[in-house]
């Protein structure tokens, strides 16, 4: 693919004291939204979402942390962008590392 921009890593949620300096081998970090909880009003955080994930791509990577809404709302918008295709950075606590998951949400 011509993918010109530098592969991205996009965080979730900004998550305080959580160490995730070992997902930048995976590309450069860029995150979603801040700590705040999203209450009842989802809207302000769909707007950045749309924002910050329209150019997510197959290079990418999406760093589920936080907030589980916040997880499931970013995932639909990577995968809208990107024809259902979500590629994660998943924590493995014995190897301690990440490890990537494909995902097509399209697929039946």
């Amino acid at each position: 693919s011509n993918h010109e921009e530098p592969l991205m890593v996009y965080v979730t949620q900004e998550c305080v004291g959580k160490n995730l300096l070992s997902a930048r081998e995976f590309g450069e970090m860029t995150l979603l939204l801040g700590p705040e909880q999203l209450v009842l009003d989802t809207s302000s955080a769909i707007d950045k979402l749309w924002d910050k994930l329209e150019d997510f791509s197959d290079e990418d990577f999406l760093l589920p942390i936080g907030d589980p809404v916040a997880i499931g709302l970013a995932t639909y918008v990577a995968a809208y962008y990107n024809s259902g295709r979500v590629k994660f950075l998943k924590w493995d606590r014995q190897e301690k590392r990440y490890y990537p998951v494909t995902s097509n949400l399209l697929e039946k």
